[in-house]
């Protein structure tokens, strides 16, 4: 594994010599609008196994993106080899239907220490929940990204991570803004503490979610890329591009249904992926 290599999966060729945070903050922007979020080897038939080496390969080899487990993984590998002090600490996601965060650990995150500075790097939460920069870790500040303004909330040991939610505009619809949230609208993410992991804390996780009928990566075939203005997404069939505060706190939201035709060249195209094996989206 070469990092070199990695530099040019990401298209990053700038220098890499001081292992700050003006340097982490341009790898892991580069990292995020160049490896999309995606679990599409889940309905392609391939088994997704959680080493370094088969990310590598995957990722960096065969030009794949991956789902968090992979994504954070392999930025962990590319940081650790750049000098950087980081550590891999797991995450209880919010999911919005049962309106409350998973019993268990269900989601892998960087927290990386600068000059005595903790900041929390995810490359690997995907669509609109995605920072653009590290976020530093602190409780109560409003940290205004392009995506959004994030924030962490700390209760006697938990970190909750959240975003505010921006208003959307959908052309298609006649009336603009229909089901959108009232703006200060508050989007939980997922919560986490700071408890050292190691990658094999995950291995259990990585099967269960591969063979559940229950959790939605099986449920639909996702991949989302960050993009220089705000992101794509594709969800089965549905191809969605949002440009990020296209109107004064409006994102702007623009929804495509596809053909199976039509699947295969947007992932091509937008997401720079030629899968081995057939996809059912």
């Amino acid at each position: 594994m070469n990092i070199q290599e990695y530099f040019t999966r990401i298209s990053y060729n700038e220098s890499h010599r001081d292992a700050d945070l003006q340097t982490l903050t341009v790898i892991f922007q580069h990292h995020i609008q160049a490896i999309p979020f995606e679990n599409l080897s889940m309905h392609c038939g391939e088994t997704i196994k959680l080493d370094l080496e088969s990310t590598y390969n995957k990722i960096v080899r065969k030009k794949r993106g991956g789902w968090c487990l992979e994504n954070n993984h392999l930025l962990f590998w590319a940081l650790q080899e750049l000098g950087y002090d980081v550590c891999i600490l797991g995450g209880n996601s919010y999911k919005p239907a049962e309106g409350a965060y998973t019993a268990e650990m269900d989601h892998i995150l960087l927290k990386v220490v600068i000059k005595g500075n903790s900041y929390i790097v995810d490359a690997g939460f995907g669509g609109a929940y995605q920072a653009w920069q590290p976020l530093m870790l602190i409780s109560g500040k409003d940290q205004p990204q392009i995506p959004g303004i994030f924030r962490f909330m700390e209760d006697n040991g938990t970190w909750y991570f959240e975003k505010v939610k921006r208003k959307h505009y959908i052309p298609e619809q006649s009336v603009p803004f229909t089901d959108t949230p009232e703006l200060g609208n508050i989007r939980k993410i997922y919560t986490f503490t700071l408890e050292p992991r190691h990658i094999n804390d995950f291995q259990e996780l990585n099967t269960y979610l591969q063979v559940s009928p229950e959790n939605i990566l099986q449920k639909k075939s996702i991949c989302s890329l960050q993009t220089t203005e705000g992101l794509y997404v594709l969800v089965g069939w549905t191809f969605t591009k949002v440009k990020y505060n296209y109107m004064e706190d409006v994102d702007l939201v623009q929804i495509t249904t596809l053909t199976d035709e039509e699947v295969e060249k947007t992932l091509k195209d937008k997401f720079n992926i030629v899968l081995e094996n057939k996809l059912v989206p």
